[in-house]
């Protein structure tokens, strides 16, 4: 059995870890609460503007008119995004995109497709050093690992403009989002989205006959088109990000209470050991007694 000395060591590193895995919830919590009010204030605002878009693609006669950036084609080259975190101590959220990376990868290797990866987070970048095996028709643009750390509109605006304009020019013929989608604290979805062309804009006739823009309706859904993408592409990054922080304020809550329980053990350890000292030292005592008296 170790020694009390070792057991209040333990004890004490036990305790310092409890502290900071206490410390490390209560911030991310904090994080987690703003990143799920920007999220949520987001998401409203994306869902209205493609609906609005919709309605006036509804409203265009011309039955050959088609978005440029919603047109299909034949797939030589994909575009795989995916998106994790920078820094660890988030549970299974980076692994899980990782091995549904590899997934996709394989799957579009199998089809005879060309790879881009464009990771977003430190923990894919290094994953795509190190643990996922790469060939001749993989290609990696690290330019943008950094966005994640916190989604600004701006830049993530230059990113969805550039994707934009690789699909636009034939360099690629699919774009897929791989990301953790936020439900809620404890539950976070890995989920491979189609980001371009775009997959879900059903046109809503008749229901825009009493609106006039300028020049044209056409023209109006060309430039309106570009906007929504960019919004999709940062709510998509807002979405993880809400999503890393609810993993992480759970796993820093599972770290604290097995920390907890292993103090409690450890202390009971401490407990029986310094009473067996205390008994011993007891028994020698009145040993030692009952041979002066003898």
């Amino acid at each position: 059995m170790a020694s009390l000395k070792e057991i209040r060591a333990r004890i004490g590193s036990v305790t310092s870890t409890l502290k900071i895995t206490s410390a490390m919830k209560m911030v991310a919590a904090a994080k987690l609460h703003k990143a799920e009010e920007r999220t949520l204030s987001t998401v409203p605002y994306k869902n209205k503007l493609t609906d609005v878009l919709a309605r006036y693609m509804g409203s265009i006669d011309d039955e050959n008119f088609k978005v440029s950036l919603s047109v299909e084609r034949e797939v030589k080259h994909v575009t795989l995004i995916p998106v994790t975190s920078s820094s660890g101590l988030c549970g299974a959220f980076n692994s899980n995109i990782i091995k549904l990376l590899k997934k996709s990868i394989a799957e579009h290797l199998e089809a005879g497709h060309k790879i881009l990866i464009i990771p977003i987070g430190k923990k894919v970048a290094d994953a795509l050093k190190y643990t996922i095996r790469l060939n001749e028709n993989i290609e990696i643009d690290s330019n943008y690992v950094h966005i994640c750390e916190k989604p600004d509109y701006n830049k993530s605006s230059e990113v969805a403009k550039s994707l934009t304009e690789s699909f636009t020019n034939g360099k690629t013929d699919r774009i897929e989002l791989l990301y953790n989608h936020f439900k809620n604290s404890g539950v976070q979805i890995p989920t491979c989205d189609q980001f371009l062309p775009l997959p879900s804009i059903e046109a809503k006739s008749g229901s825009n006959r009493l609106y006039f823009v300028e020049p044209d309706a056409k023209t109006f859904v060309e430039n309106l088109v570009p906007i929504v993408v960019k919004l999709i592409f940062y709510a998509t990054l807002l979405d993880s990000y809400a999503s890393e922080y609810g993993a992480r304020t759970t796993a820093m809550q599972i770290a604290s209470d097995n920390a907890q329980n292993l103090l409690s053990e450890i202390t009971q350890q401490y407990n029986r050991a310094r009473q067996e000292s205390i008994t011993t030292d007891l028994i020698d005592i009145v040993s030692g007694s009952e041979a002066v008296r003898n």
